[in-house]
């Protein structure tokens, strides 16, 4: 089992007019990889809290020298006359 860091421990403050529960747990579900699929991810406080871990992990990853290529996939198409 992992242990992710709270936002307060990693310098993220949680803005006063958010719900403190709900910000945390968007910013554990961004640091877990995990996406917006479900209607409580539409709420705020959740989505400030998942961006915050968002750009927290990004920042993170750029510190240990890791590049974030962009998603590279292929694409076939097909023409009919």
């Amino acid at each position: 089992m992992y242990t992710y860091p709270e936002p307060q421990e990693v310098g993220v403050p949680i803005p006063r007019h958010l719900i403190r529960e709900r910000f945390r747990s968007g910013f554990r579900h961004a640091l877990k990889g995990g996406q917006i699929t479900r209607v409580e991810h539409l709420r705020l406080s959740f989505r400030e809290g998942f961006r915050a871990g968002k750009l927290y992990l990004r920042e993170l990853r750029r510190t240990q020298g890791i590049l974030m290529l962009p998603f590279k996939g292929k694409v076939k198409l097909t023409a009919t006359f």
